[in-house]
């Protein structure tokens, strides 16, 4: 009776929690704007180290950027459409045309190459970012624009967002929805190995060895994650919703798994899931 009580809270907790809320705290953290935090990586990792380098870089960059966020349009109601490269927003596949010309899977592979995924995101936010654009109607449609894009770019460039986009918009299954762990539940299988992974914490929290163990515990958990990627690839290539659709949430729980043991602490006897 307790393992039955234990496995309902263990379920629920896990199908309530999602994978993405210290991503988005982190990213609000380095600022509002994916592309921003991009070029800003690039160009720290290009930056030079010597004293008369960094004396130069400090000038021209902060001409360029004033040089590319200053107002280009006298037309207060020009946006990005009046340069023709406004995106068919449609769907989060239509946004990328040059990665993804062939549409959502089975039309085009389920795997995008992040590379081209990039670049295109970075080259359609040079266009429509809001400082390009004199404050009005201009400004406004830039800004829903970029919002768009930057939401588009986050969910296909991670595998779980997109597997749960596909589902929810091109299927009408939203395994995240408030009653999912009833209308979704996980296999009897895969609860037990979760419930293995929460035994395996109890038991190691006094152990002088706990933290390597856990390591052990998130490659053992990469692994999982990184097969049931491949797993519901080939089920949206293959255009088997169904199958799609459980190993969407079987990689939801391995995902939610992943994040409550990179916070393990020593110390610790149970996961601590992310609401």
């Amino acid at each position: 009776m307790t393992t039955s009580i234990r496995s309902q809270r263990l379920l629920q907790q896990l199908s309530l929690s999602g994978p993405t809320t210290r991503s988005r705290t982190a990213s609000a953290v380095r600022g509002a704007c994916i592309a921003c935090q991009l070029r800003f990586q690039t160009q720290s990792a290009s930056r030079p180290t010597s004293s008369l380098h960094r004396t130069q870089h400090t000038t021209l960059p902060l001409q360029r950027r004033f040089a590319t966020t200053s107002p280009t349009h006298n037309d207060s109601d020009a946006g990005p459409e009046s340069r023709g490269v406004a995106p068919d927003i449609t769907n989060h596949y239509t946004i990328f045309r040059q990665t993804l010309p062939n549409g959502p899977p089975p039309g085009s592979p389920f795997d995008i190459s992040l590379g081209d995924l990039r670049r295109e995101f970075l080259q359609l936010q040079n266009v429509s970012h809001p400082d390009k654009y004199a404050p009005g109607m201009a400004k406004r449609r830039a800004e829903a624009f970029s919002t768009l894009i930057n939401e588009a770019y986050r969910t296909l460039a991670d595998p779980l967002l997109r597997a749960q986009y596909l589902l929810r918009e091109m299927h009408g299954i939203d395994v995240t929805a408030e009653d999912g762990a009833a209308k979704h539940a996980l296999d009897p299988q895969t609860l037990m190995e979760v419930m293995e992974v929460q035994e395996t914490i109890e038991e190691v929290s006094g152990d002088p060895d706990a933290e390597a163990k856990i390591a052990e515990l998130k490659k053992e958990n990469a692994v999982r994650v990184e097969t049931g990627v491949r797993a519901l690839a080939g089920a949206f290539d293959r255009g088997d919703v169904e199958t799609a659709r459980s190993e969407c949430v079987r990689l939801r729980f391995w995902y939610n798994v992943g994040e409550a043991l990179k916070e393990w602490e020593p110390g610790m006897t149970e996961l601590r899931l992310v609401h």
